[in-house]
């Protein structure tokens, strides 16, 4: 069953695959990294204005690396003028820091939890944790 959204995408020719809807009746989307910028704006553009969360997980060992974005839709009495969803920031570095993803155009895409020296991607499902770790003191 296609949603209202998924729908909306279709009649302008934005490629995209519905994968139903959820327990609570929220349509689910599967796009491609290459379209996910332009459906985006689009969405954004279409009403969802506010990011609700944003999160990553690994599919399968050595396999598909997923986002997930949540979209809503809030009603403002003032326009805010951010950059589509500027609270993307934190989330799409610890998704970065956890599993490797990489955002284009991301501003500041680094590690966030993990040291800058850390070595591999702690949530893949293929990570193969190091024998040793480093005592640091806390004085």
């Amino acid at each position: 069953m296609q949603g209202r959204l998924s729908a909306w995408l279709v009649k302008h020719g934005l490629v995209h695959r519905s994968l139903g809807f959820d327990y609570q009746g929220v349509e689910t989307l599967q796009i491609k990294p290459e379209d996910w910028h332009s459906i985006a704006v689009i969405s954004y553009v279409y009403g969802y204005n506010y990011l609700r969360s944003q999160c990553a997980y690994d599919v399968a060992p050595g396999g598909l690396l997923a986002s997930v974005y949540h979209l809503t839709r809030i009603e403002y009495e003032f326009r805010l003028f951010f950059w589509i969803w500027k609270s993307a920031d934190f989330q799409e570095r610890e998704s970065y820091d956890m599993l490797g993803i990489s955002y284009d155009n991301h501003p500041r895409l680094k590690r966030i939890l993990m040291p800058e020296s850390w070595i591999g991607w702690p949530l893949r499902k293929d990570y193969i944790a190091p024998k040793f770790y480093e005592i640091q003191d806390a004085h």
